[in-house]
């Protein structure tokens, strides 16, 4: 057990519960566990919890109240503020946390006397995957953590969350409640809508005209295959600030259909969508780089995407992303590496000494 002797406001000692299994809590529950704490799981299906605990994120029996220090509530939010109730009456001494995406009316919803000791958080990651069996310990490291303190919090309790955050390897950033509903309605509630919206659309589209879809409406769509059940809690709990940002949406739309006949308008219009993208900060919280796409055709055959991989890493070209496209008519997918654009002509060039087919923008 890490040592934090008197508890400083940045300290975390004592037994940690994780209530709550899935891949956020379990991946918690296996990144405190790797960092020497004890953490207990608790889950409303046990098996879950058994099999987090196989992972690595805890072990299954009950812990004492009385050495309780933290509780991290990783239930769906539509029962979180339930069982942070339940918690901070189970756990007289303990902080208690959650991951919901959405703060604002879980803190109207906790009726606990002790209300003071819940300390609101969100990490901002995920993965496509769900369940214990893909908890990674690595999973928050360089991720962005937002902790939402109110004014009734003891820093006590604000620093053993924070500490929390810190020992998974997370950014932390504080935000008021309010303030962070705006923002993820903003950066998450809206584009998974967008997603959802441009996928529902190719209902409508005739059979004969889908196979001409490339990467870019995958990409768009992608998201839209997530959960219905679990996306209609997060946005009924931030329908007020997701409402807000539809409406702007709305005005956007009435504006794009008013220039479609009007060229220059309508570059200008477009102009805007590459400004905003290219506002998103890039890799570690840093400012967006500009990369360059290496593109290399990859042929449908056992063990070709594993050669190329380590043709790859053999080139000594440090890769800043990558992304996979399949030919719709032909065996074969294209793998576009973003590098640096001093990078992009080394790349290529030892990439074709080892007989692939490469294009450089």
């Amino acid at each position: 057990m890490p040592e934090a002797s008197p508890e400083t406001p940045d300290g975390l000692t004592g037994t940690v519960v994780i209530i709550g299994t899935g891949l956020v809590g379990a991946s918690i529950g296996c990144a405190l566990t790797a960092a020497g704490y004890q953490v207990h799981l608790e889950d409303r299906v046990p098996s879950h919890a058994i099999v987090a605990a196989g992972r690595g994120a805890g072990v299954v029996t009950a812990a004492s109240p009385a050495t309780v220090r933290l509780v991290v509530v990783a239930t769906p939010p539509a029962s979180v503020p339930a069982v942070v109730d339940d918690a901070l009456d189970r756990f007289p001494q303990a902080t208690v946390t959650d991951v919901a995406s959405v703060k604002s009316i879980i803190i109207e919803s906790i009726d606990a006397a002790d209300a003071h000791r819940y300390v609101g958080s969100h990490p901002m990651a995920g993965s496509q995957f769900s369940g214990p069996l893909t908890a990674d310990a690595d999973l928050f490291v360089d991720r962005t953590w937002v902790i939402t303190p109110t004014g009734a919090n003891d820093p006590v309790d604000i620093g053993r969350v924070d500490q929390l955050a810190r020992v998974c390897g997370a950014r932390v950033v504080r935000m008021d409640p309010e303030v962070h509903d705006q923002a993820v309605a903003q950066v998450s509630h809206l584009p998974h809508l967008m997603s959802i919206l441009t996928a529902g659309h190719l209902r409508e589209v005739p059979a004969d005209h889908l196979p001409l879809a490339g990467q870019g409406i995958r990409d768009v769509t992608r998201i839209a295959g997530s959960d219905p059940g679990l996306w209609r809690q997060i946005l009924w709990g931030n329908r007020d600030a997701v409402r807000h940002e539809l409406v702007g949406v709305r005005e956007d739309l009435d504006e794009l259909l008013r220039v479609l006949d009007d060229p220059d308008a309508l570059e200008a219009f477009l102009a805007r969508g590459r400004a905003g993208a290219r506002s998103l900060p890039g890799k570690h919280g840093q400012p967006a780089a500009t990369y360059v796409p290496v593109t290399i055709e990859i042929p449908d055959a056992p063990g070709a995407l594993a050669r190329l991989f380590a043709d790859v890493g053999a080139a000594g070209v440090n890769v800043e992303d990558l992304s996979i496209e399949h030919d719709p008519s032909r065996q074969y997918g294209y793998l576009s590496v973003a590098v640096e654009p001093g990078s992009a002509e080394a790349l290529a060039s030892a990439m074709r000494g080892r007989g692939w087919d490469v294009h450089v923008p």
